[in-house]
């Protein structure tokens, strides 16, 4: 499968529009963290986001892949409706970067966050769970119907969700 690659930027507003659309689009992610011996661990979990682009999630401090926080906090979750259609336009988001456990006043705010999308959060103390929070420095973004067939745009994140555009790839079928 051919790839090229586009040098005519994206605008930053349509991307992080794209991006916000993508996260509403499933309160569903797919969270991969780095397991001892540098193997790969994914998980699934109930996630809310910010205006910031900032992702979090409940769980427990016990979880595998919690622990894999610990050690490395280096965290990659991608969002996407699962009941898309294999060869109908798709859509889905990819965020990369670091993410920890949230502790004193990102507690708090993390808490309201994930209260805003899931009213029936009790609060920190969920039966032992803990709020994880993910602030990504890079994310991908597809939507077939918004962007074109096979069209993957990749923006750096920076304070405050502020987003640029890095690069554009499209990926073509074999002829």
């Amino acid at each position: 499968m051919p790839i090229e690659r586009s040098l005519r930027p994206v605008a930053a507003a349509s991307i992080l529009t794209l991006a916000r659309r993508l996260l509403d689009a499933s309160t569903l992610c797919a969270i991969a963290t780095v397991a001892p011996g540098d193997r790969a661990h994914v998980n699934t979990a109930y996630f809310a986001w910010s205006r910031d682009l900032e992702i979090v999630w409940l769980s427990d401090p016990i979880a595998r892949h919690s622990q894999n926080l610990r050690r490395n906090p280096s965290v990659a979750i991608a969002v996407y409706d699962s009941t898309q259609t294999w060869g109908k336009p798709d859509r889905g988001i990819q965020l990369f970067g670091p993410a920890r456990e949230a502790m004193g006043r990102l507690t708090r705010a993390s808490g309201r966050i994930y209260a805003a999308r899931f009213p029936e959060y009790e609060g920190p103390d969920s039966g032992g769970y803990v709020l994880y929070r993910l602030r990504p420095r890079r994310i991908k973004v597809f939507d077939e119907r918004a962007l074109g067939s096979g069209v993957f745009v990749t923006a750096r994140v920076g304070a405050g969700g502020r987003v640029s555009w890095q690069r554009t790839e499209m990926y073509y079928a074999d002829a």
